[in-house]
């Protein structure tokens, strides 16, 4: 057997497997081979998805089940042993696997990461790859785990039998919880951006820890109703009887299979508690308020928990005044998990400054380049009165017919302090013409608006947008708003993929956090957004792939300008930490007036360009100014509105927005494949199968039909990519088939074979058929009313002369090229 000439997967069958079972690896629980770890970034153009190449590792070797210890990257024996030494590196360091090997199935290159080896790398021989206890024994030693830590360390995973396990990330973000509060550490923040995941991390932790008998009471805190329920029918369902929810109301809720559970309930009509539970979800609005009699979870002593995970941890417990930090500061001797998409970092108020540094942090950025969550378009439309302003005529009346006061309104007045309505229905027309463009009116749609009676304005414009959508059911658009409890009843349908009602919802903050909306193809921004915490989070509410329904990326249209948050190196970079204590010093941030981002002092009540977001679960109007009462809005008509300029931006594979369009995208692609246009003519006509050059264009990702669907015109492909890469003049099918009528190229045939290539034309300029050649085709009309496959062939004298007739035909429809 000549070792060089083995492919690389006999190299791992026949070398590196054998070895590994010689040195006490067990193929069935812990050597796994070829696993892809990434999804593949999703790459969108236009109409245009595809995805690139998974990240796939040849074996991840594990000490118990979702505890990696090493990866092996092989290579043919034509390879030197250590070729796969650097990208086995990179992807170890993705999936935080600390020992690292290379083989060409001649011995192994060692990379010890974490250094406790010297040297760091070495070769070894075939059979002395180390064994699971010598590589764990590294590990315990590694991490500084005792003997109390390493039991609770390896505690397994929940596994529920269907097969589904932790991404990789998610593991990495358990693991480095489980070692953290194993090792003592009694506060832990998690960072994932929306969509990955972050109830289930959570569920695989505490599972572990309460197994682990490290936590035997549990406390799991969130700021939405929708939130606690689906936890525990869904991700947390395995807890069972053991599990309750702190509310006085009984409920129904129906799981993602269809079928339905009864929630069980910690309290009595009465409020009373019954501590006989091991894990409590609660509500904090439920069990907290300003009133002593509202502080419901003073009931429980203070050392009830061992350990409480707070999710959403961003919206509150940053705050030193808030209602999550009293809660906290309660239970100050149990574990507490915080897990956030965007930990909130001021200089008064911190996350970190609570939980400590992040363990573990997967940005937005990371989850759209693994192919996890979903890119987006953004599409950014600037309406006159924005860009300009709007001062009114001098006497210019408002609705009611009061003068109007003369000052320059500007953006942050429309639809909070002045009302046009001409401008919100020209944002409904723009969205309605979006809808329609795209094909699809019935993708699910959030449109974030100013305040409540805004969200009820733009409601009503599209309703007359949309008339013949709302017309077949009311429920087409909806205001979901925390005081409206029509539209509040209908979330749990807008959020459900299977519901197709209600389509369109008009919101101010209700829907920015918390809400799983997995079909949610389409964010509309007409309110600034100020705060980067709440644009991440309104972000993340279209982010979610949903492959059944083939939702693979969202659209972003903004009207405010509020995506300039883009170009903030803050945006999806790594949380900063601004106020740090001294020795001596709290470690909570200090009293202070507060400021701005830059550090400019903010007066003591809300302006009118700023938005409450540490409220959670109300919808919050504008509050009143602290004197003269409520501030009425001003209405004035006949004022107009238009669009003056619009543009459709991409993210790139280095997460930057550019701008491109589907064509210059194609036609970009389309000359790195062929140098010039007399080399594709030349490919053109040297290919038997006309189809075959499609097919390789679409094999490495270039389908041309979305950019047909684009220019709206009827071409022919080879046409297509004449036009769009090398700009000559088109020329449609039936053009090209009346040029051969013209030229009565086929004269030395007789009438039936004329009368089959007369058709074959004709099909062409119908259907656009490149493989004319099948003899199939001439089993259906109009050929089958010429007489039969075999009399028609016969006419050409056999079966090489039709196809070369063909051939011939196909020539003639080329011949021509502008």
């Amino acid at each position: 057997m000549d070792k060089r000439s083995l492919s690389e997967r006999d190299i791992c069958t026949k070398f590196i497997t054998p070895a590994l079972r010689h040195a006490g690896w067990d193929e069935m629980s812990q050597i796994r081979e070829e696993v892809s770890f990434t999804k593949g970034r999703i790459i969108v153009r236009g109409k245009l998805v595809t995805r690139g190449q998974a990240k796939r590792a040849d074996y991840i070797l594990y000490y118990r089940p979702n505890l990696p210890l090493a990866l092996i990257e092989a290579k043919d024996n034509a390879h030197s042993v250590g070729d796969g030494m650097q990208q086995a590196l990179d992807y170890a360091q993705t999936l935080n696997i600390p020992f690292v090997f290379s083989s060409n199935g001649d011995s192994f290159v060692f990379h010890d990461r974490t250094g406790g080896s010297d040297p760091r790398e070495t070769t070894l021989p075939l059979d002395a790859f180390p064994s699971p206890a010598d590589l764990w024994a590294r590990f315990r030693a590694w991490k500084g785990l005792d003997a109390e830590a390493e039991s609770v360390v390896l505690q397994d995973y929940h596994d529920d039998g269907s097969g589904k396990t932790p991404r990789y990330y998610q593991v990495n973000a358990i693991n480095a919880a489980i070692e953290a509060i194993a090792k003592g550490r009694r506060r832990v923040l998690l960072v994932m951006a929306t969509g990955t995941g972050k109830t289930y991390t959570a569920f695989q932790i505490i599972w572990r820890l309460w197994k682990a008998g490290r936590s035997k009471r549990i406390l799991f805190l969130a700021d939405r109703n929708v939130l606690i329920d689906q936890t525990m029918v869904n991700d947390f369902r395995p807890f069972g009887g053991t599990m309750a929810k702190l509310s006085t109301n009984a409920k129904t809720i129906e799981r993602g299979d269809g079928s339905t559970d009864d929630l069980t309930l910690a309290l009595d009509k009465r409020r009373r508690i019954d501590t006989a539970y091991e894990v409590y979800l609660g509500l904090y609005q439920a069990i907290t308020g300003p009133e002593e009699s509202q502080k419901l979870f003073r009931e429980f002593s203070p050392g009830f928990f061992d350990l409480i995970v707070i999710d959403e941890c961003h919206r509150g417990s940053a705050a030193e005044d808030s209602a999550w930090r009293e809660i906290l500061e309660y239970f100050s001797a149990a574990t507490q998990i915080g897990l956030t998409a965007t930990p909130k970092e001021t200089q008064y108020v911190s996350n970190i400054a609570y939980f400590g540094e992040p363990v573990f942090t997967y940005s937005l950025k990371q989850g759209i380049r693994d192919g996890f969550l979903a890119p987006y378009k953004v599409v950014k439309v600037h309406i006159d009165r924005d860009v300009e302003g709007y001062r009114p005529e001098k006497g210019q009346l408002d609705r009611v017919g009061e003068e109007v006061e003369d000052r320059l309104y500007n953006i942050k007045d429309f639809d909070r302090t002045l009302v046009i309505d001409d401008r919100t229905r020209l944002v409904a027309q723009k969205v309605t013409q979006f809808l329609k463009e795209s094909g699809d009116r019935y993708q699910k749609t959030i449109l974030f608006c100013v305040d409540q009676e805004h969200a009820a304005r733009l409601r009503q414009a599209l309703t007359n947008e949309n008339a013949d959508l709302v017309a077949e059911n009311p429920r087409y658009v909806m205001r979901i708003t925390g005081g409206d409890a029509e539209g509040q009843a209908q979330l749990g349908n807008f959020i459900d993929p299977e519901a197709r009602w209600p389509v369109l919802v008009t919101t101010s903050r209700l829907l920015s956090t918390g809400v799983d909306a997995q079909t949610c193809r389409l964010i509309v921004l007409d309110r600034e957004v100020g705060s980067m915490t709440e644009f991440k989070q309104i972000v993340g509410r279209g982010t979610r792939v949903h492959e059944d329904t083939r939702k693979y990326y969202f659209t972003l249209i903004d009207f405010r300008g509020a995506t300039s948050h883009f170009a903030d190196p803050d945006f999806d970079g790594e949380p900063v930490q601004i106020y740090a204590p001294k020795d001596g010093q709290p470690i909570d941030p200090p009293d202070a007036p507060p400021t701005d981002e830059d550090g400019l002092p903010l007066p003591e009540s809300p302006g009118d360009d700023e938005t409450i977001v540490d409220r959670p679960g109300v919808d919050q109007p504008d509050l009143p100014p602290p004197t003269g009462g409520p501030r009425r809005k001003v209405y004035v008509d006949g004022v107009g509105a238009s669009i003056v300029a619009e543009r459709v931006e991409y993210l790139d594979e280095h997460g930057r927005l550019v701008t491109e369009s589907l064509r210059d995208f194609t036609k970009r692609a389309l000359r790195k494949r062929f140098a010039s246009l007399d080399d594709f003519l030349r490919r053109w006509n040297a290919a038997e199968r006309k189809q075959a050059i499609l097919e390789e264009l679409e094999a490495e990702g270039l389908p041309l039909d979305p950019i047909v669907a684009e220019l709206g015109r009827d071409l022919d492909p080879f046409d297509l990519i004449c036009h769009v890469a090398f700009d000559a003049k088109p020329l449609t099918r039936r053009e090209r088939a009346e040029h051969v009528k013209k030229r009565d190229a086929f004269t030395k045939y007789g009438p039936k074979a004329r009368a089959v290539l007369d058709a074959l034309l004709a099909k062409y300029a119908d259907e656009g058929v490149l493989n004319l050649d099948d003899a199939n085709v001439l089993r259906i009309a109009p050929f089958s009313g010429l007489g039969t496959p075999i009399e028609l062939i016969r006419a050409f004298g056999g079966k090489p002369s039709f196809e070369r007739a063909v051939h011939d035909l196909q020539s003639e429809l080329y011949r021509d090229t502008a």
